[in-house]
């Protein structure tokens, strides 16, 4: 931390406005806030490209602590617009560590401010939802502050995908090369697969597991056509995260109903499931406050076991639009009963709404890369997930 205390400040739509000290970067970020109640993993956080637009909370007293090591980010940047904590650890213990949480959110021009009840904020943000607001090293009246938090255009109907997509074609072949890496639990498989992978803000994490369980990957950029993606003649499609609203990403929804027809092996994470599901004729809503955090209970409907899961997303599939006689759920929240996870009955196809990759967050469902794997060996329609 500096020893100047700079002040900042945090304002929603609302009205309310917190003072704190500043942490980050200088400047001032419009975005929507929301609360992790994740108690590590900040760095994944902050480098996931779900959050594109948004200002995070921890709900987590103290960040920082263990400071941020550079083998595990999630993508080239820090993607979130700003960064909200309790307390901003003025150390940290860490022998992979390379540099504090402060400097990293300074080189990434990302500004932070901590001193705040982040307690109260999340309990205001749980009963009104998630609000459009305003951080701000620079600007001091509330009244302004409020005016620009007010005129954010939120996150409804707008396409978020391409400000974090890959442009152009690539080529992905590492997995868990960390020494420190902990056992993913997979067994790879010894006959490599291709998979090519809808890049919507895909976690680096995911592209791991992907070959972790035996995949040669290729990813390509959201807006790739069903030609471009029959091309690499996959065994299997993968469509990724990403921020923000599904439904206006119309190009690749048409893209997976092209898909569809061919009937190549397809899973979906997040995002993923919802553009799945609106290419199966599914309708998406804006839920309160979203899901995230690593402490999420789901019910796996084909074994009765609960999974802790890890989840990102402020939008899902309205289960009554699905179609029955077609889609199977697989996994179902146990907060709110909203869908976590389906299978189609005829294709193979299925897609889950949390993060099976973890980053941060428990292993519990790490079972699903292998279970793509052998979806995409046999070409048929899953049975039983786990």
């Amino acid at each position: 931390m500096s020893n100047t205390r700079q002040p900042a400040k945090l304002a929603l739509e609302d009205g309310t406005v917190f003072n704190g000290i500043s942490f980050g970067a200088q400047g001032t970020k419009q975005a929507e806030v929301c609360f992790n109640t994740s108690m590590t993993g900040y760095q994944e956080i902050l480098t996931d490209p779900s959050y594109s637009d948004q200002i995070v909370t921890m709900t987590y007293p103290m960040q920082g602590n263990y400071g941020v090591s550079l083998e595990d980010v999630e993508s080239e940047k820090v993607q979130v617009s700003g960064f909200v904590v309790k307390e901003a650890s003025t150390v940290f213990s860490n022998h992979r560590a390379s540099q504090s949480l402060q400097e990293y959110l300074i080189s990434n021009g990302i500004p932070g401010i901590c001193e705040i009840d982040t307690r109260a904020l999340t309990r205001k943000l749980r009963i009104k939802g998630a609000m459009n607001g305003v951080i701000s090293t620079e600007i001091t009246d509330d009244a302004e502050l409020v005016k620009l938090a007010r005129e954010y255009p939120g996150l409804v109907g707008r396409d978020l995908v391409q400000n974090v997509c890959r442009k152009e074609k690539c080529q992905w072949d590492k997995g868990y090369e960390s020494k420190f890496a902990g056992p993913t639990g997979i067994d790879k498989a010894s006959d490599k697969l291709k998979v090519v992978a809808f890049d919507c803000g895909l976690k680096d994490n995911i592209s791991r597991n992907l070959v972790e369980a035996g995949f040669d990957v290729t990813i390509l950029p959201a807006q790739s056509s069903v030609d471009d993606i029959l091309a690499t003649k996959p065994d299997g499609i993968f469509v990724s995260n990403g921020p923000g609203d599904p439904e206006p990403i119309k190009y690749t929804i048409e893209t997976i109903k092209g898909l569809l027809d061919k009937k190549v092996p397809m899973f979906g994470i997040c995002l993923g499931l919802q553009l799945i599901g609106q290419a199966l004729g599914g309708k998406t809503y804006k839920l309160k406050f979203g899901h995230r955090g690593g402490n999420q209970p789901v019910m796996n409907l084909d074994t009765g076991r609960v999974e802790i899961t890890s989840q990102n997303h402020g939008f899902a599939v309205d289960l009554d639009t699905l179609d029955k006689d077609k889609i199977r759920v697989t996994h179902i929240n146990l907060n709110d009963k909203t869908l976590e996870g389906f299978a189609h009955k005829e294709l193979p196809l299925f897609a889950v709404q949390y993060h099976p990759e973890a980053s941060p967050g428990p292993h519990d469902s790490n079972y699903l890369f292998k279970e793509f794997y052998k979806m995409a060996k046999s070409k048929k329609p899953v049975e039983k997930l786990g």
